[in-house]
């Protein structure tokens, strides 16, 4: 299986200098910096899920080129999913199963990454004639990230959800020091990583293993039950909420507690108003030009009703 290696700080500086802002495999630069109150937005699984309409998305989600789609688009960063496979290595998939959206079969967590990273992307028709996507490990991804000329925000959506390993607590602690180590050998700013999942022991796990990352707890079917577990995690500084399951009370509410919030979700301008009408703290969006259209007018709109 074919690696790419992390590079040190100053290796990653003299790549950047050479190649020009596109990085040394022609990644699109990143978007600028955010001000400081403005909310991040996030490319949600890069920004692929084959959708039919509003807008077309042929690309798969995590995949190489969904995550390179959100940066040219303008996204702060980029939210992927996480498995860990049969031989323990991290990589980026979304699904439970193989066969719902690759030409393979069983679970990640059956099938060793040498194996996996050989699997086509499988959308069907028309999706697969606008793509060649295979899935990625998470090696290979912080490898290309680190190339922008500003580590991109990470959000590390955790799927511990596996038919196949039935709720296997050992191997959600390996994903988390697989992670781990991943991060910390590819010298990864931490203060720009956010790892999400719905379990509170794996989040206990990861607080006391990465003390210094940022910890997401996502909202499940029972908000209050979910609330329940927030009380009981003070490492845990973010909430992370559907786009349904968001409301402006809800986020007060959360901010009051003195968490953060991110919504996921969101393609059709509808659907993107109410989000934003939320004010989370970051937007994990599938439509990134959608939502910075919608953020521009509503600045604008902002900006004409101060002048009034």
């Amino acid at each position: 299986m074919r690696q790419l290696f992390c590079l040190g700080p100053f290796l990653r500086s003299l790549l950047v200098l050479a190649t020009g802002t596109g990085g040394l495999l022609a990644l699109p630069a990143r978007a600028q910096s955010p001000a400081a109150d403005a909310p991040l937005i996030i490319g949600h699984a890069g920004s692929g899920f084959f959708t039919p309409l509003r807008p077309f998305n042929p690309l798969p989600p995590s995949s190489l080129r969904s995550i390179n789609r959100a940066l040219r688009h303008g996204a702060d960063g980029i939210e992927i999913d996480v498995r860990l496979s049969q031989d323990s290595v991290p990589v980026l998939y979304h699904d439970n199963t193989l066969e719902s959206m690759t030409t393979g079969q069983g679970c990640v967590s059956q099938t060793p990454a040498a194996a996996l990273t050989r699997l086509r992307y499988r959308g069907g028709w028309p999706y697969d004639w606008f793509h060649q996507e295979r899935i990625q490990t998470f090696a290979t991804i912080l490898a290309r990230l680190q190339q922008q000329p500003q580590f991109p925000y990470l959000h590390l959506d955790l799927h511990e959800d596996d038919p196949c390993a039935n709720d296997d607590v050992a191997r959600n602690q390996a994903l988390a020091r697989g992670i781990e180590r991943l991060l910390r050998h590819c010298q990864v700013p931490l203060g720009r990583v956010l790892i999400i999942t719905n379990r509170p022991a794996t989040l206990r796990y990861l607080g006391y293993l990465m003390p210094a990352v940022g910890l997401g707890l996502e909202v499940g079917d029972d908000y209050e039950a979910s609330l329940a577990d927030l009380r009981t995690l003070p490492q845990v500084g973010t909430v992370v909420l559907h786009k349904n399951a968001v409301t402006p009370a809800r986020a007060e509410a959360l901010h009051a507690l003195g968490r953060e919030v991110v919504v996921f979700g969101g393609r059709s301008a509808r659907a993107v108003e109410r989000v934003v009408s939320a004010e989370p703290d970051a937007y994990e969006v599938d439509n990134v030009r959608q939502l910075r259209s919608t953020l521009r007018r509503r600045q604008q709109e902002q900006q004409e009703t101060m002048r009034r």
